[in-house]
């Protein structure tokens, strides 16, 4: 059976839900994607969590981490801003740490890690942007 991303409202359950999202792949540049959609988050409530290989201490006032595994607080979401063909090592991670939710960014797609993660019971959303969708579901929560 071929992937098909959530319903919207199975999104917006686990959005609701949510509180710290991981964020893999934040550049420390403030023109990239994944530091503009981090930082809004920030200001919607969320706690971020920057996943990157590139060593620094912060970013976006944050402790920053080499991958999924080195974070000791709890994760609720991982959203993924990394290549398509590294997104599978990603979605194992996750699954091995039991996040729940799982957000690849609009243009990374990976069919075969998305089945994965849905076989593993998690949840997992595809070629779409979390900030986009967000806004999309909760507009009342918009500043």
């Amino acid at each position: 059976m071929p992937f098909q991303n959530p319903t919207d409202a199975q999104i917006k359950a686990l959005l609701h839900m949510t509180r710290t999202i991981a964020v893999v792949g934040l550049s420390d540049k403030p023109q990239r994607a994944s530091y503009i959609v981090s930082q809004r988050l920030q200001t919607w409530g969320f706690d971020i969590i920057p996943i990157t290989a590139k060593p620094q201490a912060q970013i976006l006032g944050a402790v920053v981490y080499r991958q999924l595994s080195d974070v000791t607080t709890p994760i609720d979401c991982v959203d993924v801003f990394v290549r398509s063909e590294i997104v599978g090592d990603v979605v194992d991670q996750a699954i091995a740490l039991g996040i729940k939710l799982i957000w690849l960014q609009k243009g990374i797609v990976d069919e075969a890690a998305a089945l994965r993660a849905q076989a593993a019971g998690l949840c997992i959303v595809m070629d779409r942007c979390l900030m986009t969708e967000y806004q999309r579901l909760f507009p009342e929560r918009m500043l």
